[in-house]
């Protein structure tokens, strides 16, 4: 695919999917105040079962207006965390794939237990993301915003009294803002094991999150450099990307520890019991390149494996 059709398809994302974000956010708030729990996954692990009406009924919206759009969109792929929405109508291979997930942080935003949640897609090709955007409707008063486009990363407060996507463009470009002090690092997908491993990354000299404990999502935390990046077990396709998005746009990367080698997007496999693809073994991302040296250093010998049983 030529670079001209590449920059079409970010600049219709990035006109079209702005207000359909918001109004995806609008719904989510509207129906996290009904119980809306479904059943249907089954890994074993809460934060990845969690599923509720809401994720069905955003993906659908998000879809939707993306088959609506500039046909130019139809010639991408679609991954989808769900299975709603005309997904037939996209391509079925080619290079570039559109990631959603309709509801990062389900299992928060099904419990009522924080605003952290967000609705997020992002672009990429088999080796890099090429664009992201993230809304976080209850991250403030009006929502707040996480893009990255290219080298640009812009994160704030979303303001209603314009349209969206004028609102966004309206943020500032963080990248030369930037601080290289941050020692929060996010961990998830080691099963029962988060909050040990986030002690063993406290202990060598950083400070680990597990999921419980997040003072909120990931994206905006990382984007203002509030946090220094992540470890994550087998990380999924649909939300993961965006945060190494934002690291490789600081000049930083995401490394599989074992091999400290970029992450790329030739090697996933199929999680039948979450049903999700994801990311093999355990990958450290960060802007900051000490902070990835230490991430590897701790974690080169942790099991690889996922599942043990």
């Amino acid at each position: 695919m030529s670079t001209d059709q590449q920059t079409a398809i970010i600049n219709e994302l990035a006109r079209v999917m702005p207000p359909v974000m918001r109004w995806a956010g609008a719904l989510a708030r509207t129906l996290r105040r009904f119980d809306i729990t479904l059943e249907g996954k089954s890994s074993g692990s809460a934060n990845t079962d969690a599923l509720t009406l809401a994720d069905l009924t955003l993906q659908e919206l998000l879809v939707g207006a993306m088959r609506d759009a500039d046909p130019v969109l139809r010639s991408c792929r679609i991954e989808a965390e769900e299975e709603t929405g005309d997904l037939q109508v996209f391509a079925d291979d080619g290079p570039l794939v559109i990631a959603l997930d309709p509801i990062d942080g389900t299992k928060q935003f099904r419990d009522r237990s924080g605003n952290g949640y967000a609705v997020m897609l992002h672009l990429r090709d088999r080796a890099s993301v090429l664009y992201s955007l993230v809304y976080l409707p209850e991250a403030s008063p009006q929502g707040e915003w996480v893009e990255v486009r290219g080298d640009e990363v812009r994160c704030g407060a979303d303001d209603l009294s314009r349209p969206a996507a004028e609102a966004l463009g309206a943020l500032p470009v963080l990248n030369q803002t930037r601080q290289s002090d941050a020692r929060g690092i996010y961990l998830i997908g080691f099963q029962t094991q988060d909050a040990a491993r986030a002690e063993d990354v406290t202990g060598a000299g950083l400070n680990g999150f597990a999921p419980d404990a997040m003072p909120g999502s990931i994206y905006p935390l990382m984007a203002t450099s509030e946090f220094a990046g992540s470890l994550i077990h087998t990380p999924n396709v649909y939300d993961f990307p965006v945060s190494l998005h934002i690291a490789r746009a600081y000049g930083g990367d995401a490394l599989w520890v074992h091999s400290r080698e970029p992450v790329n997007f030739d090697e996933m496999w199929m999680d039948e019991r979450a049903d999700m693809l994801r990311l093999p073994g355990i990958v450290a991302c960060s802007p900051d390149r000490q902070v990835l040296e230490t991430l590897c250093d701790l974690a080169q010998d942790w099991n690889r494996r996922r599942y043990t049983d």
